[in-house]
C-alpha cells in the first residue's frame, strides 16, 4: 500500500482537524523541505487517525497580490481557523534580506501574538529573527550561516552545534535536512511519541536526535576588518595552534593582553583559547577521517600530550568521542557506504 493509498484508506478528509500546521512559502524557499515536511506530517496524521487519535491539517501559506496571506494548499479546504504551528523553511540561495522579510515578519508577528508557535528550518531562522521575537533567545541555523545570523542579530545566542532548539513558542532547526528532525519534534509534540516513532520507522528517519556539530567544520570569521587579529588567526592556522597561549597571541598581534582579549572576542565571537582549541580539533577531525593513525598519535599531532585531555576536549567541541567520530566519518567507512 502506498502512502497515498494509506491516506485515502484511513483518513476521512471531512473529519474536522484539531490541529493545523502551516508552512510559509516565499520566493526561492527550499522545495524539498516544503514537500518533504508536508508528506511527513500528513502521514503522521494518518497514523494518528487510524489509531483513534487527533486529526492533523497541513496547509501552505503565501501572500497574494494585495499582500494578504492565505492558504495556497490545504488538506482540509473549507474549514476555518488559523495554524497552531507555522514553519518557515530556508532557501538554497541564502538567507532573506531585511527588505525581503518585512511583510512575512509582520504576518508572523501577528500569528505569534494570536498564539501560534513559530518554527524554522535552516536559514528560515533569519526570517524569524526579523520579527524581533528571538531577541535574547537561543536559536540555531545552518552552521554556514551561523556567523551571519549572529552578526545581523547580535542580541541572539546562536548555537550552531544544535540540530533543534525548542523554546516552547519558538523552535529553530539547523541545516538543510534538519527539517526531518524538526518534523519529528513537531509530531512528538502534537501527536505523541508513539506516532513519532511509527512515522520515523516509515520514513527511515532517526528519531533519537542528532547534533549539527557532528557534521559541521570550523569556519572562522575572517572578514571582521581587525588586521591585528586577522594576523593572529593566520598565524594560528599556520602552526596548527599548537603550544600557544594568550601571551603568545597578544605578542603576535602587537597588543597588550587585555586589549587583545577584548578585540579578539569582538572580531571572532570567541575567546582566544576556545578559538585555538577549535583549530586543533579541526586538524584532529582531518586526521581521524583521512589517516589510520592511532588516537594517541592524533592527540600528539595536534599538541596534546595527555590523550585523556584530548578526548575530553574533542568530545566537548565535536559532540562525539574520537573513535566514534572515525567510525562514522572515516574515509574507509564513507567509501564502504558509497560502494
Amino acid at each position: 500500500m502506498t502512502v497515498k493509498d494509506h491516506a485515502a484508506d484511513v483518513q476521512p478528509r471531512g473529519t474536522h482537524p484539531e490541529i493545523e500546521v502551516g508552512i510559509l512559502l516565499y520566493r526561492g524557499c527550499q522545495s524539498a523541505m516544503v514537500h518533504g515536511m508536508t508528506d511527513m506530517l500528513v502521514t503522521a496524521g494518518d497514523f494518528s487517525l487510524s489509531r483513534g487519535g487527533q486529526a492533523l491539517r497541513l496547509s501552505h501559506w503565501s501572500p497574494d497580490e494585495a499582500g494578504e496571506f492565505d492558504r495556497s494548499h490545504d488538506t482540509h479546504p473549507g474549514v476555518d481557523g488559523f495554524p497552531d504551528i507555522i514553519v518557515v523553511p530556508g532557501r538554497l540561495s541564502g538567507p532573506v534580506t531585511t527588505e525581503e522579510a518585512v511583510p512575512f515578519a509582520r504576518w508572523l508577528t501577528a500569528q505569534h501574538a494570536r498564539g501560534a508557535v513559530l518554527a524554522s528550518s535552516c536559514g528560515g531562522a533569519f526570517l524569524l529573527a526579523e520579527t524581533g521575537l528571538l531577541s535574547g533567545r537561543s536559536a540555531t541555523t545552518h552552521w554556514m550561516f551561523a556567523d551571519l545570523l549572529q552578526t545581523r542579530f547580535p542580541d541572539l545566542k546562536v548555537e550552531p552545534g544544535k540540530i533543534v532548539i525548542d523554546d516552547g513558542d519558538i523552535i529553530t532547526a539547523g541545516g538543510l535536512m534538519a527539517w526531518t528532525d524538526l518534523g519529528m519534534r513537531l509530531i512528538d509534540r502534537l501527536l505523541g511519541p508513539s506516532i513519532m516513532v511509527e512515522t520515523s520507522r516509515f520514513f527511515l528517519v532517526d528519531a533519537s536526535g542528532r547534533e549539527q556539530r557532528h557534521f559541521g567544520s570550523f569556519a572562522p570569521r575572517l572578514t571582521h576588518g581587525d588586521e591585528a587579529i586577522l594576523k593572529v588567526q593566520h598565524w594560528l592556522q599556520a602552526k596548527g595552534a599548537r603550544a600557544v597561549n594568550v601571551a603568545d597571541m597578544a605578542r603576535e598581534a602587537g597588543l597588550e593582553e587585555r586589549t587583545f582579549l577584548r578585540r579578539f572576542k569582538a572580531a571572532t565571537g570567541t575567546k582566544p583559547t576556545e578559538y585555538a582549541q577549535c583549530v586543533r580539533m579541526e586538524k584532529a577531525r582531518e586526521l581521524l577521517q583521512f589517516t589510520k593513525r592511532p588516537i594517541d598519535q592524533v592527540s600528539w599531532s595536534v599538541g596534546y600530550e595527555d590523550t585523556t585531555a584530548f578526548r575530553r576536549v574533542f568530545n566537548r567541541v565535536v559532540g562525539l568521542a574520537p573513535g566514534d567520530y572515525r567510525r562514522r566519518f572515516g574515509a574507509d567507512q564513507t567509501a564502504s557506504a558509497a560502494a
